[in-house]
């Protein structure tokens, strides 16, 4: 399981959250992207869009929610240390085990900084329970 990428939830209810992760720079994978020129990679961000969408869904004795599809992913503004990525997970339907969800993410630095506020990443995403493949 990777590292926890939400540091708080500003707002909770039944089908949406709001929740932050924060960079401080002490992040393992930013070592390697880019290591003159630190940015949040693009799956972490959607890790952290998975990561808020299991808060949102019943705990299942079979194991935890994974990500099942991306659809239409599109990303924006950098995420850098020292600034932060807010997202919003809302779930928009349930068929059988699938759960549709729509996802976003602002970059926050900072009251009046430039930047603040622009989109980051935003799209749809299906969580779906893990399926373990037996080995035969």
């Amino acid at each position: 399981m990777p590292e926890t990428m939400i540091n708080n939830v500003l707002e909770q209810t039944g089908d949406r959250i709001v929740a932050v992760k924060e960079l401080d720079g002490s992040e393992a994978y930013l070592k390697d992207h880019f290591p003159t020129f630190p940015i949040m990679p693009g799956v972490m961000m959607l890790e952290t869009l998975v990561q808020a969408a299991r808060l949102l869904l019943p705990e299942r004795e079979d194991g935890p929610w994974v990500l099942g599809e991306v659809k239409a992913m599109k990303y924006g503004q950098m995420v850098r240390p020292g600034e932060s990525l807010e997202v919003e997970v809302r779930i928009l339907k349930t068929e059988g085990d699938l759960v549709a969800c729509k996802g976003s993410g602002i970059l926050r630095r900072g009251p009046g900084i430039e930047g603040d506020g622009e989109t980051v990443l935003s799209g749809r995403f299906t969580m779906r329970p893990r399926c373990d493949i037996p080995r035969g």
